[in-house]
């Protein structure tokens, strides 16, 4: 493939997520690790903000999802998340989420046989220290464009 040709290929973007500095620590078909920086993200009280939890979890959730699809073809949806706070981060944040093989499969064929598929992502965060400081919990849609209930 050459370069204007993947140039040319949409990408899924949300330039909200993008504006908080969100770095890709990994990212491969099925997985991403994500680290939320403190910089730019942080409360009045100088730890970060609540709201980053809750954009790094979207973001951590949804793109394992999103590497599988044709977005041609297909969108992501959240139907629900929750960030189960449990302490205050003085530092960037990562977060970690991997679908098996056997999920990936059983996804893709739901997305060919009925134009949608639902997964959830549950999953720990960490600050710079390794100390678990919120839990994501993300229920995913995977829909093909024209879909209809």
């Amino acid at each position: 493939m050459t370069e204007a040709q993947t140039a040319a290929e949409p990408k899924y973007r949300v330039e909200f997520v993008e504006r908080t500095g969100l770095r890709t620590l990994e990212q491969g078909r099925g997985h991403a690790h994500l680290l939320m920086p403190l910089a730019g993200n942080e409360n009045h009280v100088g730890v970060l903000y609540m709201g980053a939890y809750t954009v790094l979890a979207e973001a951590v959730a949804a793109l394992p999802g999103i590497s599988l699809l044709d977005v041609k073809r297909h969108f992501p949806i959240l139907k629900d998340i929750y960030v189960d706070f449990h302490k205050s981060a003085a530092s960037d944040v990562t977060a970690e989420y991997r679908l098996d093989e056997e999920t990936m499969a059983g996804l893709l064929a739901d997305l060919d046989r009925k134009g949608s598929a639902t997964y959830i992502a549950e999953f720990p965060m960490h600050d710079a220290d390794g100390t678990h400081v919120a839990s994501g919990r993300v229920t995913v849609k995977l829909l093909t464009h024209g879909w209809k209930k």
